[in-house]
């Protein structure tokens, strides 16, 4: 993966990656993740649907979380909501391995992962209507003008996002940018399928389900606001 746009596939259109893959060093507890655990936590990407009852040995909601970092909330939030599976969807390695370990610890089972381009995952492997919760929260702002095509919220992802949710299914967006904020503000009330959970135009409180991560106290201590949106799919 690469932080340039893709080639023109036939029948495709030219996409544009909302990442740069930075790989960072994993740490020997990191890489001992892969290793030991991904075969229980991970799922191959593979470009073809996914039956997630199988996968979880169980019929229940699910909750995808893209890319969820170092997975301090993704962790936090399958713990405290064993009645719902959780998909995470993150490309940076050291942040899967971590994420694995702390999952490891409590041998959890509600808890399924991907290290592949989310955009990727959501057209070929999750089925239309498999997902009653999809949180973004934090990802890149790619604050200079000339890389706000990179955002990731845009009008066809969005769009793509609608086709996997249940009837009713929750959104929820979470950045630290102000300017970002108002794009996404005005991409999801443009946007036929969905509609904001508190109102029209209107940002949300920020729920109680979203933990304070160690990178949004850093950011507030610098001073950054923090705006949160909710949609429901109509």
């Amino acid at each position: 993966m690469s932080d340039h746009a893709d080639h023109d596939a036939p029948g495709h259109l030219r996409r544009i990656r909302s990442f740069v893959l930075r790989e960072g060093r994993m740490t020997p507890a990191q890489q001992r993740a892969f290793d030991e655990h991904w075969a229980r936590f991970g799922i191959d990407y593979t470009a073809s649907g996914q039956d997630f009852d199988a996968r979880f040995g169980r019929h229940a909601p699910r909750v995808l979380e893209i890319g969820f970092g170092n997975g301090e909330a993704l962790a936090w939030a399958s713990e405290h909501d064993l009645a719902r599976d959780y998909l995470g969807v993150e490309v940076h390695g050291p942040g899967v391995g971590r994420l694995m370990n702390a999952l490891a610890a409590r041998d959890a089972s509600n808890v399924r992962i991907y290290k592949h381009d989310a955009v990727e995952v959501l057209e070929h492997e999750i089925p239309a209507g498999a997902l009653s919760e999809a949180r973004i929260w934090f990802p890149d702002p790619w604050h200079k003008k000339r890389h706000n095509k990179r955002r990731i919220v845009q009008p066809d992802f969005v769009a793509l996002l609608a086709s996997r949710m249940t009837r009713d299914g929750l959104l929820h967006l979470a950045t630290d940018w102000e300017p970002y904020a108002q794009h996404m503000l005005e991409v999801m009330e443009a946007a036929l399928d969905w509609r904001n959970a508190v109102g029209p135009g209107q940002f949300a409180q920020k729920p109680d389900w979203r933990i304070e991560t160690h990178f949004e106290r850093r950011g507030l201590k610098l001073g950054h606001g923090v705006w949160d949106l909710l949609y429901r799919r109509t």
